[in-house]
């Protein structure tokens, strides 16, 4: 893990703390309707850049992005941070380590 990166152990903590974060999942719609974390919000990564205003994520809430296995993910912080979103991390592992270590009754593909 770099320091672009959160664990899923950490995301769930923050979580249950009741911490307000961003939820960005930059995968394809028909992954995101197979399984997706709760709150979460679908703009795929060929998308991104001309749909998501950086501005408007830069209200105080840390932005986590996800995907299935973190390496989309991790383009897309790389994108955000160079657009001025410094409060952005990464899921490591995505949705898939989401599944195994938190929320093992999770769809998975």
């Amino acid at each position: 893990m770099t320091e672009l990166e959160i664990s899923v152990e950490t995301l769930a903590a923050r979580r249950a703390a009741g911490e307000e974060l961003h939820l960005l999942d930059v995968r394809e719609p028909w992954e995101f309707k197979l399984c997706r974390i709760e709150g979460s919000v679908n703009v795929p990564l060929g998308r991104l850049a001309d749909a998501i205003d950086p501005d408007t994520l830069n209200d105080g809430r840390p932005v986590i992005v996800i995907c299935h296995h973190g390496f989309r993910s991790l383009r897309a912080t790389l994108w955000l941070r160079g657009q001025g979103v410094a409060d952005c991390l990464s899921l490591a592992g995505g949705v898939e380590r989401w599944a195994n270590v938190v929320e093992p009754a999770m769809a998975r593909y």
